[in-house]
């Protein structure tokens, strides 16, 4: 998909697809922390209409604790974003950050494995779908 991200066309709707990532990464060990609805925002900040987004921030404590332990500023790219998401022909997406990418940015070691882990986790979830 992009560097940064992999994910897969959902045969399901909006609401099907959230409910369903969101029980398969609790299956790989990830809560929600965050949920914004950024097609909500935009109409309520800009008046602007767009099918159904949602960023879901996606976060394992274990992991996460690790990946602190390791670059305490690290955080900034802390949780995981799952984006569920709609185009303008009623199509559903679900995409995640790809982690290998992002903690590649850090230039730590330690981090790798933890990556690694992470994304086979989140691939799980999302083959899960």
């Amino acid at each position: 998909m992009s560097r940064y991200a992999f994910g897969k066309q959902v045969q399901m709707d909006f609401d099907t697809a959230v409910a369903r990532i969101t029980e398969a990464l609790a299956k790989e060990g990830f809560g929600i922390l965050t949920e914004i609805d950024v097609s909500a925002t935009l109409k309520k900040k800009l008046d602007k209409t767009m099918p159904p987004y949602k960023i879901l921030g996606a976060c394992n404590p274990g992991f996460a604790a690790q990946a602190i332990d390791a670059e305490p500023q690290i955080g900034a790219l802390l949780p995981c974003n799952v984006v569920v998401r709609q185009d303008a022909k009623g199509i559903t997406f679900v995409e995640l950050m790809d982690p290998d990418a992002v903690m590649g940015l850090v230039g730590r070691p330690e981090v790798v494995p933890l990556a690694a882990e992470v994304r086979s986790r989140l691939e799980r979830a999302l083959a899960a779908l």
